[in-house]
């Protein structure tokens, strides 16, 4: 399948640019406003010569007649699709033969208004063919001739489809149907623009406001390429990784509804909307670009903030928001819902590392309000039972079972395979509550002026070390961190790679590091691609379970991040090797996922199938592997950028370049030079 999209508009379909599966269909507003679009030729589907992406937002399809009727290969058709607020396709036609070809074409429409979860539910990866419901039948449609345009009006709301074709044509049953007739070398062509509507009265927009969608989308990823660093000379997979990374991160880049800001979408195609643990942990693996995704992220979750108690969408009064969806989605799954533990601390997590960036006092005040709130619901509502930790049980029926980033229904297991049950306290969501109090006590006395809430925060933070210690660790095999506490307080003990996300979040005691950092590089956890997330000594370990056994590039990054954190440099960039060689199995794009396979087993890494790509977090893991690499770290007390290399650097790593990395309202210039690292500044913004 071949995806494009334009902030949350988007439009899957197959090689020959066909909407006809049960998941394809173009999609604004969560809301299927195509479930069919098929150009037939003499009632028979084109043969395929080529397809492919030019843009995130642009695809082109060239294609040959069928032999239906027709002389064989007699015709060129090319299918060039734009996606905006609509979707525009211009067909053209060209008669290659030496004679006059008469022929009818045909494009059959429908239109469903199927929200998002009901279709992704058809989606054999993230859903459930087998036992999800019926998708809805095709709404009516009625043909205006004069205005050369195919209404298509839901019975169910105010959802409505509009086509506009460039040429009068007529409906025959499901399809707009074209009389057409060519002399040799002639061509004829056809645009058509689909116009999707949430209140039933679309407006016709004219061709040239297309048009300017169309610049404006060019323009706006030319301008987000000039601004981010680039990364020249080193290892040639490293700089393929990163630009591929950039090119997938400007697709997912989106400014929707009231909040208007710049943030990422977490992932094409079922994901293009806000999710708050997925936006923040992005905007942390990618603060070297510069800070205002991060900065709209903050602002964006802040102002989707929960405000009140309201069990039928998991919302508690500060808590942070896991997703948001609209039109038909919003009326039959939630307008926001609040399903997810991690998303509340996390966003404290990015609002101290914004700041270390850039030490913007006026941003750490103007999100004072909100920040406070967040500790607040973390005290209050995170930590249902007074223990010292934060847990999740959902309020709804139809809400998410798990609410941590292992959100699968079966990810939450023991290590003889028995299900833990409700509520949880998931081992690395307690990581994220301390470094997100020890960020906020730094706040508290730099920003705040309030002294008395940072020792508070730091004290609470130093004793939620201790207990979360005392709680979590098991000594059997090796010793290691549970993946959770269960709801009778007994420990979940498999093997897991939530322990690198505690090596990165600082929760670890000293003494238990070296153990940690064996474990997640042990046979068991270590593929030699990536860190798998559940041990394969574990009952139900599966390398191709979605959070059992696969390997996450996000994942295993923020344990890079950890593993440098603690001194671990060779061990770092042992994995992040592995991350960058798995890329270019993958065009250079990596999945969300990929399967925990042995790498001596395979030749290349296994693909999961029908894994997000572009996801965020996975895209953004390329961008934090090159700071890991170069320890590119923010020194905010003396205004520059720093680096944490002490050893000299191997040398796939020389002469690696990353220029113009933004902070603290200058541009830098981070080079290897012979093994060692230099930071200088070029220019003041």
């Amino acid at each position: 399948m071949l995806t494009i999209l334009e902030g949350s508009t988007f439009c899957i379909c197959d090689e020959l640019g066909d909407i006809a599966a049960d998941t394809s269909g173009f999609f604004a507003h969560d809301t299927r406003f195509l479930s069919r679009l098929a150009l037939r030729i003499e009632d028979a589907s084109p043969l395929l010569l080529s397809s492919g992406r030019v843009e995130h937002f642009q695809a082109a399809f060239y294609l040959r007649n069928a032999p239906n009727g027709l002389p064989r290969d007699a015709l060129s058709i090319a299918r060039e699709r734009f996606v905006g607020t609509g979707l525009r396709e211009q067909i053209i036609v060209r008669n290659e033969s030496m004679e006059r070809l008469e022929f009818t074409l045909a494009l059959e429409i429908a239109a469903d208004f199927a929200d998002i979860i009901s279709v992704k539910q058809h989606d054999f990866a993230l859903g459930d063919p087998v036992h999800a419901a019926a998708l809805p039948d095709a709404a009516p449609a009625t043909y205006d001739t004069e205005q050369r345009r195919l209404s298509i009006v839901d019975p169910a709301g105010d959802l409505s489809t509009r086509v506009v074709f460039s040429h009068s044509g007529r409906l025959d049953d499901e399809a707009v149907a074209f009389d057409v007739a060519l002399e040799p070398n002639e061509q004829w062509d056809l645009r058509v623009d689909v116009l999707p509507s949430l209140d039933g009265e679309a407006e016709i927009a004219p061709p040239e406001n297309i048009d300017g969608e169309r610049e404006t989308a060019a323009d706006a990823v030319a301008a987000w390429t000039l601004r981010v660093p680039r990364v020249r000379g080193g290892w040639e997979s490293l700089r393929h990784a990163f630009d591929r990374s950039i090119a997938d991160l400007a697709a997912l880049r989106m400014r929707t509804g009231e909040y208007r800001r710049p943030l990422f979408a977490a992932g094409m195609p079922w994901f293009m909307t806000v999710f708050g643990r997925d936006t923040a942990i992005t905007s942390l693996q990618t603060l070297l670009l510069g800070p205002e995704v991060g900065i709209g992220a903050l602002d964006a979750l802040a102002e989707l903030q929960a405000q009140e108690d309201d069990p039928t969408i998991d919302a508690e009064p500060g808590k942070i928001v896991h997703e948001v969806r609209r039109g038909r989605c919003a009326e039959t799954w939630f307008p926001r819902y609040y399903g997810s533990l991690d998303s509340t601390p996390l966003f404290l997590v990015l609002l101290a590392e914004t700041w270390r960036w850039t030490d913007d006092s006026t941003l750490a005040t103007r999100l004072q309000e909100p920040a406070l709130l967040a500790l607040e619901w973390i005290d209050r509502y995170g930590d249902r039972d007074g223990d010292g930790f934060v847990e999740y049980s959902r309020h709804v029926d139809h809400g998410l079972a798990n609410q941590s980033w292992k959100d699968s229904g079966d990810s939450q297991r023991f290590h003889d395979g028995r299900f833990a049950e409700p509520p949880i306290a998931p081992v690395e969501v307690q990581g994220y509550v301390y470094d997100a109090k020890r960020g906020l006590a730094e706040i508290a006395r730099e920003v705040w002026r309030d002294p008395a809430l940072g020792d508070r925060l730091e004290q609470e933070a130093n004793d939620l070390r201790a207990r979360f210690d005392e709680a979590f660790w098991v000594d059997e095999r090796g010793g290691f961190y549970a993946l959770a506490i269960d709801g009778e307080k007994r420990p979940v003990d498999a093997r897991c790679s939530n322990m690198g996300h505690l090596l990165w979040s600082g929760i670890v005691l000293p003494e238990r590091v070296q153990p940690t950092v064996d474990q997640l590089l042990s046979t068991e956890l270590w593929s030699g691609w990536g860190i798998r997330t559940m041990a394969s000594d574990a009952a139900a370990y599966n390398p191709i379970s979605y959070h059992n056994g696969t390997v996450w590039p996000h994942d295993s990054a923020l344990a890079v991040w950890g593993l440098a954190r603690h001194g671990y440099v060779e061990e770092a960039r042992r994995v992040s090797r592995a991350l960058i060689e798995a890329a270019a199995y993958f065009d250079w794009s990596l999945p969300e996922v990929f399967a925990g396979y042995a790498r001596g087993e395979t030749p290349f890494p296994i693909a999961y199938p029908t894994a997000a790509r572009p996801q965020a977090w996975a895209a953004g893991t390329p961008v934090l592997l090159v700071r890991v690499l170069l320890g590119i770290e923010p020194d905010r007390a003396r205004q520059r950028l720093i680096s944490t290399v002490t050893d000299e650097l191997p040398s796939w790593l020389d002469g690696l370049t990353v220029e113009g990395v933004r902070a603290y309202g200058r541009t830098w210039t981070v080079a290897v030079e012979r093994g060692h690292v230099t930071i200088s500044e070029v220019s003041r913004q």
